[in-house]
């Protein structure tokens, strides 16, 4: 099981330049990737998207990519050109004004870093390797730290299941009194209204199964039961899990809701609002599993 949050780093040194790479992830339903790189590299992304993907199947992915250059790459790099042309331009306005003019060294090293070349950038196809390597060193980061807090996760999700199978066994040891209880309850009232029937009388005995019938839920039970089972098995299983889990919880909501509208118990809706509770919480923390 892994976690959709995630981050990992790599740093490394491509033509004096120095290159970090950056990955993070929040929660999201569907695989949402975004990739941001230098201008001069925008034809990486699709090998950078593609080897991305291979690490994640759902949540916001976002890699960022950033070259900046060292000291030794900045050194001496000005537009001379530039420098000379925006002095020509001074002089001549200074000329037209009928002002002398007089440089400055001051000025000519604001002209000069106004006017300074930004370092070259190493083409794409050449520094292609070295980038995917050092994406590949960032993205094992990444999914290490998405593992570590699977981890965590899984330790929450199992002793939550545990708790929701103590609610359904509760359910169910409860759901075989139901009946009877209506049985005796039907006898009171009858009594209390001054109807003396035999107990055997028809009319009441097709009322009690009629009851039976319409609190069973015996089937719900056996469901709850099965979806509780598929969804450990699946937790501790490999590759994307999230989705699957989502649809477990869902078909876990409706039969908590079946039995709590046909048991007719208090008992027994007790146990379903706190079933129901329970399953919230799971949903909320299933959000976070890729």
């Amino acid at each position: 099981m892994r976690s959709m949050t995630g981050y990992g780093r790599a740093t490394s040194v491509i033509g004096g330049h120095s290159l970090t790479i950056q990955v993070s992830a929040v929660n999201r339903r569907t695989l949402d990737l975004t990739v941001s790189l230098p201008k001069d590299w925008e034809s990486l992304e699709p090998v950078v998207s593609e080897q991305a993907r291979r690490f994640a199947a759902r949540g916001k992915v976002h890699v960022a990519i950033e070259l900046t250059g060292t000291a030794a790459a900045e050194e001496i790099a000005w537009d001379e050109a530039a420098v000379a042309g925006t002095l020509g331009k001074l002089a001549a306005l200074a000329a037209g004004q009928g002002i002398a003019f007089h440089p400055t060294p001051e000025l000519l090293w604001q002209i000069a870093n106004s006017r300074r070349k930004p370092a070259g950038l190493p083409a794409a196809e050449a520094a292609e390797a070295e980038v995917l390597d050092a994406l590949d060193e960032a993205l094992h980061g990444f999914s290490v730290m998405r593992a570590k807090e699977g981890e965590a996760l899984l330790i929450d999700f199992l002793a939550r299941i545990g708790a929701l199978r103590r609610l359904v066994e509760a359910v169910a040891s409860r759901a075989p009194q139901v009946a009877p209880a209506y049985r005796e309850l039907l006898f009171k009232r009858l009594r209390e209204a001054g109807l003396e029937l035999d107990l055997g009388d028809d009319r009441v005995l097709r009322e009690i199964a009629l009851f039976a019938d319409r609190c069973d839920i015996s089937e719900e039970i056996t469901r709850l039961r099965s979806h509780l089972d598929q969804f450990a098995a699946l937790l501790k299983s490999e590759g994307e899990i999230g989705r699957k889990a989502e649809f477990i919880l869902q078909e876990l909501g409706r039969e908590a809701h079946t039995v709590g509208s046909k048991a007719n118990d208090l008992a027994i809706s007790r146990h379903v609002i706190e079933l129901k509770n329970e399953l919230e919480r799971v949903k909320e923390q299933i959000a976070n599993v890729e």
